[in-house]
């Protein structure tokens, strides 16, 4: 695929999280020299007996209308022994890396996204089973994490042209999805998006909106008829980097060059694209990310080229709630790559109604956990507590569920299990909801949250590298795509 013209803005991120990525490696191979020399047996295993049903009771679902952004509220299943159910490979790839942006988890499907098609999966141990495949005519851009209430969502395509095209690598295709059926439900062609590419187009929606930015121009459309409502032209002085969807709709407006350029954050109002209200970022920031628009939290780059502060704004009128500093933390904004819409994305972080939760840095001592998830109260930025990993398993924020997280703690040997839990921070009561173990050689790459999307949902957990690298010595070899774990509990 074509990125477009080499976009030097994102160079700074992308030397950040290879930083990151350097010093998780470094820290793994001094654990498993640690647990070569000591050979010290961990007790708690978790035996994995295969079996072919699921808990259909996994969640329950939540009062929505069809075309509001989907909440569901888990519950523990029946059994919390894990089972392989889908596993899916890559094959014959004819580059050195396949990208894949997209995962979604339906209430029977993993839905993933490669390259320049959409393919769903069910869940059924024992088979790989591929339910359906739509060809996108062309690689994906832009996806958003969000689906609808009955399972749709959109994503932005670059359409396959001639190398010698003035188009090629412009991204200027919206597409509406069935993520049940794999049937498409309309495509537009963006007005206006001569300059809309992988590196800078963000695509998020809303109740009945879904909407795009490049920072040349933007546009948006009615979620049912695929009709467009607003846009903006390349002419204006300002303009909408991109949104942040979900219960709101939030824009990240950016005036001015790089450099000396001035940041607002407004709410819109989703039909009309007008200001409902506007903070007025403070001058010096370098960028700004907007992990949530209800509530309302932007994550600021303050003098440096890593997300320094976290700043919670009043989603009534916009202004400033709390400052939480990031210095201890990583929220992972924008590091697992620059590029197919990264301005709502942070997979180090998770926000909630009331509370947010953040993935504090590594602990290079191998004798204490390995990290730990800080709860704080969104309006007083105050800590209200903290989830600790273990030595050598990392915890990874997922979702919030009412008063609860799920998170994910992985394994770091063949004993002692990943897991999925939910965690209150009020209580501080911790509920088991899986435990599994993924495949030895992949373990490592799909724990991690800058190489890997993760995503829980009705009692399964699915894991899908963001890119997928061929390897040297085979170049025919499979390369694993997409991996899920639910629970073996009985069908009721």
């Amino acid at each position: 695929m074509s990125f477009g013209p080499p976009p030097s803005v994102y160079t700074a991120s992308a030397q950040s999280a290879d930083r990151t990525r350097a010093r998780r490696r470094l820290r793994l191979l001094a654990a498993a020299a640690a647990v070569l020399v000591t050979g010290a047996l961990v007790t708690g295993a978790v035996a994995l007996w295969p079996s072919s049903g699921d808990d259909p009771k996994n969640a329950a679902a939540v009062k929505q209308a069809p075309d509001e952004v989907r909440e569901t509220h888990e519950r523990q299943p029946s059994s919390l022994d894990g089972v392989l159910g889908v596993q899916h490979d890559e094959e014959k790839l004819t580059s050195d890396t396949r990208y894949g942006p997209g995962l979604w988890a339906t209430d029977n499907l993993a839905v993933r996204g490669v390259a320049d098609r959409l393919e769903g999966y069910k869940f059924s141990p024992g088979y790989d089973e591929t339910t359906w495949t739509l060809k996108l005519g062309g690689h994906l851009c832009a996806t958003s994490r969000d689906m609808t209430a009955d399972h749709r969502t959109a994503v932005v395509v670059q359409p396959h042209r001639a190398d010698a095209s003035a188009d090629n690598g412009v991204c200027d295709q919206v597409v509406m999805v069935d993520l049940d059926t794999g049937k498409k439900l309309w495509q537009r062609k963006i007005p206006g998006a001569d300059f809309a590419y992988v590196t800078n187009t963000n695509l998020a929606f809303t109740k009945g909106v879904v909407a795009i930015a490049w920072g040349h121009g933007s546009a948006a459309y009615d979620m049912a008829s695929g009709k467009r409502l607003w846009g903006a032209s390349t002419a204006a002085d300002c303009q909408d980097q991109g949104y942040a969807g979900g219960r709101a709709l939030l824009a990240l407006v950016k005036c001015g060059r790089s450099g000396d350029a001035t940041y607002r954050v407004q709410k819109l109002d989703a039909r009309t694209g007008k200001p409902r209200w506007t903070y007025q970022v403070s001058k010096g920031v370098q960028g700004v990310y907007l992990p949530s628009a209800d509530p309302p939290v932007l994550a600021v780059e303050a003098g440096d080229i890593d997300v320094t502060d976290l700043i919670t704004l009043d989603g009534t009128d916009g202004h400033r709630a709390a400052t939480i500093s990031m210095s201890a933390y990583e929220p992972l904004c924008g590091a697992s790559a620059s590029y197919f819409g990264v301005l709502d994305k942070c997979p180090g972080l998770v926000v909630g109604r009331d509370r947010l939760y953040v993935m504090s840095k590594e602990d290079l001592d191998l004798d204490r956990p390995a990290n730990r998830i800080d709860a704080f109260d969104i309006q007083k930025g105050t800590t209200e507590g903290k989830f600790e990993g273990r030595p050598f398993q990392n915890v990874v924020p997922l979702r919030a569920d009412g008063d609860e997280l799920i998170l994910y703690r992985r394994s770091m040997d063949t004993v002692q299990p990943a897991a999925v839990v939910a965690w209150n921070p009020g209580t501080d009561k911790e509920n088991p909801y899986l435990y599994f173990h993924l495949p030895e050689d992949d373990e490592g790459a799909l724990s991690d949250p800058e190489r890997s999307h993760i995503v829980y949902g009705h009692g399964h957990v699915f894991f899908a590298p963001r890119e997928m690298e061929r390897d040297d010595k085979d170049a025919k070899s499979q390369v694993l795509s997409v991996l899920g774990v639910g629970s073996v509990g009985p069908k009721h």
